[in-house]
């Protein structure tokens, strides 16, 4: 019954009612282009709704959200990609009613019997030869009809019928043997290498698919000559080969490889047909163009009317495609995943003359990563930084210890050049790979799965790293990067990253900052040392600012200290007892720095920061500086309003001289204090402010809650007013504590505890 519904595919004489199962995916949805464009009635569904399936929608394909047994209703084939399986809804309805079910590659030969076929196969670099050859014959006016495995810009769409032209050309997959079903007029045989081998026992069984394509394909075999496989299976008086001698039926020359083009010559034996241009960069790409060429030519089209084909072709979507070119990150995505197109595409990321080139790769199936795995560790020596994600099942159970891991392994026992990484996940991709890139780097992003979706990420948010690279290039220098994480920046190692994280190192520079961030509507917050601050565990959006260089300098002016706001206390407290000033001991026990002190009004041993103040230097909300003296700023316990949307830069400090001896013995009373009263853990410092009826330590230590803990965050033994980190503890796991010891305060003793640390940033993380 099969074999009589595809006669009638075939024969494509009487409209069909058709369904594809999985139609959203790029195979099945470029044939159902083709279906329509045959007149066929065609429903088809999937889990999703994309572009795709609302584009086909409006073609007039009938669309079901999720599968579904009323999909099959009164068909007369149904289609199934190779991810649905036996079990399906749809699948069984079909085979409860006796519908035949047909795979994709079977349903395309028999489409593309009612032309002149032009099958493209190989282990890697169909898509973008199917695409090279199909708009070269339609430059040089054949008209072909086309079907590729991605969505081609310059092609319209990735499937097409066109009821005048002879030629069909097609991608064939051999990844599950349905090769053999086409019988097409000519073949273009890229390359034949171990791959699939979950579905072949060797090359030998791969090889002897592509034999019998060729003994059903009675025109021209365009095969690689630089393939030895192909070479040997195509060998016969219908081979054209191609490649980069001369002795070759058609061969190259590269002049130039730019980030965007390739200029090269062109022979036919010896014979110069002229200089082509190909809109696409790449030593494999000028091979696979010389492909469409040796087909083209054999095909009457013009060499004119190739050159101009290939200086106006822009390839397919996820081949070598630039997400971001700026004057210090280029972001690239390819498809490739297997070892060889991984070489080739890394070896054409190398020729751009990047500074580094950072790659994150997603290995795609478990098999082929197990089978192939010291493949993969010789394909990645033009990296300088790695990074692997988990293993992309495609329709794959996993296999015991096969994982990202295994790559990681391979690279490292075969290269010792190339820092490696592991990014299980998407997430932890986007946050480490981003934080990585440093000015001067190539990212490119590899894999046949969803990781494309890193590259996007990132690739958003670098137009304003570039800018505010920029800025600080051109005050003096600093440091910009994304995605920081701010567990390296708060004395209580906890927090996720920070989307934009700036160290300006000067006054002109930070104003610079802030009138950019502002007009660009960035939130904005400045950090120093991070004490009395958690960031939750999704992060910061917008610029987080950590002033460096003049920020942190210090200097002694009589009875004055300048100091700017990245200047920590405790060398405050240092520069004053070299210079015999007395009234900054109390800062020699606070962790934090003077811009933090200044915004919170951080105090200790009975003495605030206001208490010393003589006037504060700032960038005031439209980014000019500023100053105010003592008395022109309200200020509070722990609270100074005027400085939560202004950022200071520095202030002038008083003292008093004092005998040497009496600052050492303040000095070190307080180093004492802290060091018998304070736990020596990571933490923010005292976590709740004082209540009016007795200290906030007395009070949780008095409710018996000292040892307390949430997952790895615990209410000190020492002092119960501090929540130390035990290594490895979450934002949430500190406010799930904070909001036992409130609770228990408010039932038994009738006090509302106000948290002294301040918690900014975001539950949950910025989203791909």
């Amino acid at each position: 019954m099969t074999h009589a519904v595809l006669s009638l595919l075939k024969e494509s004489r009487h409209p069909m009612r058709i369904d594809l199962i999985g139609v959203a995916g790029s195979g099945m949805s470029g044939l159902a282009l083709l279906l329509l464009g045959l007149g066929h009635k065609v429903s088809g569904s999937d889990k999703a709704t994309t572009l795709e399936t609302e584009r086909l929608e409006k073609m007039g394909l009938t669309f079901y959200h999720g599968h579904t047994e009323k999909e099959v209703d009164d068909c007369d084939m149904v289609i199934y990609s190779s991810a649905i399986k036996p079990g399906n809804i749809a699948y069984e309805a079909a085979y409860k009613q006796g519908i035949p079910l047909v795979r994709r590659a079977e349903a395309l030969a028999a489409v593309m019997a009612n032309k002149k076929g032009v099958v493209v196969c190989g282990t890697h670099g169909k898509t973008t030869t199917s695409a090279l050859t199909a708009h070269v014959l339609r430059q040089g006016g054949l008209k072909p009809s086309h079907y590729v495995g991605a969505e081609i810009p310059i092609l319209g769409s990735n499937a097409h019928w066109d009821a005048e032209g002879e030629l069909f050309v097609a991608e064939g997959d051999e990844s599950d043997g349905t090769l053999v079903n086409f019988h097409p007029q000519h073949a273009i045989v890229l390359n034949i290498e171990p791959e699939h081998l979950d579905f072949y026992d060797g090359i030998e069984a791969i090889k002897a698919v592509f034999r019998q394509l060729l003994s059903q394909t009675p025109g021209h075999w365009v095969y690689c000559a630089e393939d030895p496989v192909a070479t040997e299976v195509c060998a016969g008086p219908q081979g054209v080969s191609y490649g980069w001698s001369r002795e070759h039926d058609f061969s190259a020359n590269i002049l130039s490889m730019r980030p965007d083009h390739s200029e090269f010559e062109v022979y036919q034996n010896e014979q110069l047909l002229g200089t082509a241009t190909l809109g696409i960069p790449g030593k494999h790409n000028v091979s696979n163009a010389l492909a469409a060429i040796a087909l083209a030519t054999k095909s009457g089209v013009t060499f004119e009317a190739i050159q101009h084909a290939l200086k106006t072709f822009r390839g397919a979507k996820r081949r070598f495609e630039i997400r971001h070119s700026g004057e210090r990150f280029t972001v690239v995505d390819d498809y490739g995943h297997h070892p060889s197109e991984i070489a080739a595409t890394l070896a054409t990321a190398k020729g751009l003359n990047a500074k580094r080139i950072v790659c994150l790769f997603q290995p795609h199936r478990f098999s082929r990563t197990q089978l192939l795995k010291k493949e993969f560790g010789a394909s990645f020596g033009d990296v300088d930084e790695l990074f692997v994600t988990d293993v992309y099942p495609a329709s794959e159970k996993p296999l015991p210890g096969v994982s990202g891991e295994t790559i990681l392994e391979e690279v490292k026992l075969q290269n010792t050049h190339t820092k490696t990484g592991s990014t299980p996940t998407m997430m932890i991709a986007r946050d480490k790979v981003g934080n990585a890139l440093r000015p001067g780097d190539l990212l490119i992003t590899l894999g046949a799965g969803n990781v494309h979706e890193v590259g996007r990420c990132i690739a958003r948010d670098l137009p304003v790293l570039e800018k505010l690279c920029a800025i600080l290039e051109s005050h003096g220098g600093g440091v910009a990067k994304l995605y920081e994480p701010m567990n390296r920046h708060t004395t209580w190692l906890i927090g996720g990253p920070a989307q934009y994280w700036i160290e300006p190192r000067n006054e002109a520079a930070l104003a610079e900052i802030v009138r950019y961030l502002r007009s660009a509507s960035i939130p904005i917050r400045v950090i120093g040392r991070g004490s009395n601050l958690l960031v939750k565990d999704g992060g910061i959006r917008g610029a987080v600012i950590h002033m460096k260089g003049d920020f942190e300098n210090v200097v002694v002016n009589g009875n004055e200290i300048i100091a700017g706001a990245g200047a920590r206390l405790k060398k405050i407290a240092s520069a004053a007892r070299n210079a015999g000033l007395g009234g900054f001991e109390w800062m020699e026990g606070i962790p934090g720095n003077l811009g933090g002190a200044i915004r919170m009004n951080a105090g200790a041993m009975g003495t605030e920061t206001f208490d010393q103040i003589v006037r504060v230097r700032f960038i005031d909300t439209d980014g000019s500086l500023k100053e105010k003296s003592l008395a022109e700023i309200t200020h509070h316990y722990r609270s100074v309003p005027e400085f939560e949307e202004r950022y200071v830069v520095s202030a002038v400090l008083k003292g008093s001289p004092a005998p040497q001896t009496e600052i050492d013995a303040k000095l070190a009373a307080s180093h004492h204090k802290r060091r018998t009263s304070q736990p020596v853990g990571a933490s923010a410092g005292c976590t709740f402010k004082n209540p009016e009826l007795c200290g906030a330590g007395k009070l949780i230590d008095d409710l018996q809650l000292k040892g307390r803990s949430v997952g790895k965050i615990v209410v000190s033994d020492i002092h119960a007013n501090f929540i130390v980190n035990q290594g490895g503890a979450t934002a949430r796991e500190v406010l799930d504590l904070v909001a036992q010891i409130k609770e228990k305060a408010l039932e038994e003793r009738g006090v509302t505890l106000e948290m002294e640390v301040k918690v900014i940033g975001e539950d949950q993380p910025l989203p791909l």
